[in-house]
């Protein structure tokens, strides 16, 4: 299982992407295995192919089935915190690169529908960032010129306009990117995942790792939890958050849970463009093509850390009451859907080689822009696992200081500091039979304390309430129905199966 395996449904999950891919068993090896099926992980493994290296791509669950499935999929190669605050933490001239390795990232998306004849419907468009609700024109035409400004520093194209088609922002101060882009996410992977195996590359699915190991003799050894072992060259781990590392990676990011609904729309309401507004947490707004005359408005938003918070109808009612209010004539909703996102303490991703390894590269930190930082780690780790050189490398290297970030190092790292507090704290439950279907909590067993839920069946499940990564306590999600871990970002079915890493073994029994 993998997040395609908690309650929500995203738009996207209608298509599947390789449902025919075989489980792996047995011995094998390859130039390069890549662990994760996301979007990083199958465009890595499309550029390896393309050189001529041999890949093999496995998943713990369906492929593509993690938190790619979950993605509103924006395009948009813009700084995810605002160019201005990438500057203040990096400097201009590693924005720059930011920004222009994010530009490659969508011009290669476009390159490979065009050359693989993908029907995703990727098309470029414009995007526009206007005032969040509440804030005074002066301070909204501050912050417009301060963005533009910084787009101007690091060669980002943008331009001050006036109004949005959103009811109340008619008028706005609003700075708009042009050429940004929009795909459908699953679509595109279930092209590349063809091209992939047209090039001799091998695809696993349903196939969970439980260690990559660096061999004294060199490459890597992965081995899987039915007693299979893939033997490479190197060894990239996708995995959202990653399996690999206890604490290195994990102590400079912190998982954000963000919230997403579709809506229907009168075809030609809006037009087709991004929006986000200047809130924190801030809204984000597309459209997707529907059936007939209809389109779909995609609008997501309501982030908070991950299992800090247990409240995702209250978040969904808020998402919607402020995109009905821009947008009156909103049709009903169609789904809703939460993710997780991975903020890093610069907003750059991981990517390159894990922290003192020679063999082992990760691709991890999304920060808001897993689909553009997933498709620039397959340009970039094909040019460091080949040899060659790259402009980005410093950019997303995964052992860099940042210490202009230690404030954002000090928050993030507070909550694995309070979530181990909460061993001392009373339990939440008093007794399993408080919990309904659909419920769970934290119940306190003399000095143990354990994880209680009935699943929507009515089963009762417990398990200790450990995290079985680092030690932290989980907390129950029942808008997903699975456990979540405030400190790295694992997840777990009630059954205590991991849905998503870094934790690799399931919860412990009760």
């Amino acid at each position: 299982m993998n997040a395609r395996g908690a309650q929500t449904r995203s738009l996207w999950m209608k298509v599947e992407v390789y449902p025919d891919a075989p489980k792996f068993s047995g011995k094998t090896s390859c130039d390069t295995v890549i662990i994760g099926s996301g979007i990083a992980g199958l465009s890595v493994a499309y550029e390896l192919a393309s050189i001529g290296q041999k890949v093999i791509v496995i998943d713990r669950g369906p492929i593509a089935g993690g938190m790619t499935s979950r993605t509103t999929a924006h395009l948009a190669p813009i700084c995810d915190d605002g160019l201005s605050t990438l500057i203040n933490l990096r400097g201009v001239e590693t924005a720059r690169l930011f920004q222009k390795s994010q530009e490659a990232a969508v011009a290669r998306i476009e390159e490979n529908v065009a050359q693989l004849g993908i029907d995703c419907n990727f098309r470029r468009l414009d995007a526009f960032l206007f005032p969040a609700m509440g804030v005074e024109p002066k301070e909204a035409r501050d912050q417009r010129q301060k963005e533009f400004d910084a787009a101007r520093k690091v060669g980002a194209a943008a331009e001050l306009v006036t109004g949005v088609p959103l009811n109340g922002f008619e008028k706005a101060p609003v700075l708009r990117y042009p050429n940004q882009a929009t795909f459908h996410p699953l679509r595109y992977l279930r092209g590349l995942a063809s091209a992939i195996r047209d090039k001799g590359g091998r695809i696993f699915a349903n196939s969970p790792v439980i260690s990559v190991e660096e061999l004294p003799e060199g490459g890597v050894r992965v081995s899987t939890e039915n007693g299979g072992v893939i033997q490479a060259g190197s060894a990239v781990v996708a995995t959202n958050s990653p399996i690999n590392d206890r604490f290195q990676l994990h102590s400079k990011m912190s998982p954000y849970r963000t919230y997403a609904m579709a809506f229907t729309l009168p075809r030609g309401t809006l037009p087709d463009a991004l929006f986000w507004d200047t809130g924190d947490p801030y809204h984000y707004v597309r459209m997707n093509p529907g059936p007939g005359s209809v389109d779909y408005l995609i609008a997501g938003g309501a982030d908070h850390k991950s299992g800090e918070a247990d409240e995702g109808d209250i978040r969904f009612e808020a998402i919607e009451a402020w995109i009905r209010a821009l947008v009156p004539n909103l049709g009903k909703a169609v789904t809703r859907w939460s993710g997780q996102v991975l903020d890093t303490i610069d907003y750059c991703a991981f990517i390159g080689l894990n922290p003192g390894s020679k063999s082992v590269y990760v691709v991890t930190g999304d920060s808001g822009q897993g689909m553009t930082h997933g498709v620039l780690s397959g340009l970039l780790l094909k040019d460091l696992i080949s040899g060659k050189e790259n402009p980005w490398t410093a950019v997303y290297e995964p052992a860099r200081k940042t210490p202009s970030g230690v404030v954002n190092y000090v928050r993030e790292n507070l909550s694995a500091v309070r979530n181990l507090a909460g061993y001392v704290l009373p339990g939440e439950l008093k007794s399993v039979e408080e919990l309904q279907p659909g419920q769970g909590g934290i119940l306190r067993d003399g000095l143990r304390r354990i994880a209680a839920c009935r699943d929507l069946d009515g089963k009762l499940h417990q398990h200790s309430a450990t995290c079985t990564h680092s030690g932290c306590e989980v907390a129950w999600n029942s808008t997903e129905q699975c456990w979540d871990c405030s400190c790295h970002g694992s997840h777990f079915a009630p059954d205590g199966t991991v849905l998503n890493g870094p934790a690799v073994s399931p919860l412990m029994a009760a």
